[in-house]
């Protein structure tokens, strides 16, 4: 059974914000989010800030430059990468400096690409993804952890909490469906089987749950995600979609129960990444909780054990605005799990 670290009623983004500024965007997410912060991600600012960027920014002993393609490997650290390191330098500062003045939370939460998408979305130096090599595959998993491992480390020394880890893997699914356009756009990438998959991944949970003795979370916002996979490889937590969930198959709904019974937790999204037209009750968002809670045979108890609510993805498109009411709205829905009202 999987060990949680944060507590009952947790809320947590999934991790971009809109904006560029990382102050102004740290105090509100500590704010609004005290039992989980993350650490935002303000990809607005341009390369070096998106997912991969801050990503590759992590990495030991690996550099990489922006071509017309997006980022390839280079030999030394040019003038990208170094944006993108004090990027995240700039980020750490931001959000130390919040939690400092809001008081410590017992954890916190950091994002970072998973190994299969960062294969996917960085070119070796002749232009091909680093997913097709597996040599290479292998080396940037090593150094993403060895990355994380040290970036967990400051962000436990700046803010005194625990920290969490959650692995981005949006492309997964592309992966293994053998989904990914070649180089020249005439072909795809052989899909990679699912126990290779598993194996990478398991080996980089296993990894990062022993450097940082917390969970590690996988996030996959496909509507299909490839749960059986993600809690085969030890994840700790899946972070989902759960307004995606609706019609899902049985095997998927099976893969969720089991993983869920186990123990894992489920960080759910539910909470519109966008401003909709018209702004639903809080009841209306926990719907599709309730509902998967229902349909698996669990007590809705369960929610306030194992769930923790999220936007249904990152909030980069948003205004500033919606950005914040929709982290407010997380955090009641997180309160509501544990002390459901009537009208539940």
């Amino acid at each position: 059974m999987s060990e949680r670290f944060w507590q009952a009623g947790a809320a947590t983004g999934v991790g971009s914000m809109p904006g560029t500024d990382a102050a102004e965007t740290a105090a509100v997410v500590v704010g609004e989010l005290p039992a989980l912060p993350h650490l935002p991600e303000l990809p607005a600012r341009g390369l070096g800030a998106d997912m991969l960027g801050r990503t590759a920014a992590m990495l030991v002993d690996l550099a990489v430059e922006v071509v017309p393609s997006g980022y390839r490997v280079t030999a030394r650290q040019g003038r990208h990468h170094r944006r993108a390191l004090d990027l995240l330098r700039w980020d750490v500062d931001a959000f130390a400096e919040a939690v400092e003045r809001a008081g410590a939370p017992g954890v916190v939460k950091t994002q970072a690409a998973g190994p299969w998408t960062l294969a996917a979305g960085i070119e070796t130096a002749r232009g091909h993804r680093v997913l097709t090599d597996r040599g290479a595959t292998r080396d940037f998993a090593e150094s993403l952890v060895e990355g994380l491992t040290a970036h967990v480390a400051e962000l436990r020394a700046r803010t005194g909490a625990k920290v969490v880890v959650q692995l981005d893997e949006p492309t997964l699914p592309s992966v293994l469906a053998g989904a990914l356009p070649t180089a020249s756009g005439y072909g795809t990438v052989p899909s990679v089987q699912e126990p290779e998959a598993r194996e990478l991944l398991a080996g980089v949970i296993s990894a990062l749950g022993r450097a940082t003795g917390t969970p590690v979370i996988v996030h996959c916002c496909a509507a299909r995600p490839p749960v059986g996979l993600l809690h085969g490889a030890g994840a700790g937590a899946l972070s989902l979609d759960a307004t995606l969930l609706a019609g899902a198959p049985a095997a998927l709904l099976d893969e969720i129960g089991t993983a869920w019974d186990a123990g894992t937790s489920l960080l759910l999204g539910l909470v519109p990444a966008k401003e909709p037209e018209t702004r639903g009750e809080l009841r209306e968002l926990a719907a599709p909780a309730l509902a998967l809670a229902d349909q698996l045979g669990f007590n809705r108890s369960i929610l306030a054990e194992r769930a923790v609510p999220t936007p249904v993805c990152g909030l980069a498109g948003a205004t500033t605005g919606w950005a914040r009411r929709a982290l407010a709205l997380t955090r009641d829905l997180g309160k509501a799990f544990v002390e459901p009202p009537e009208s539940w």
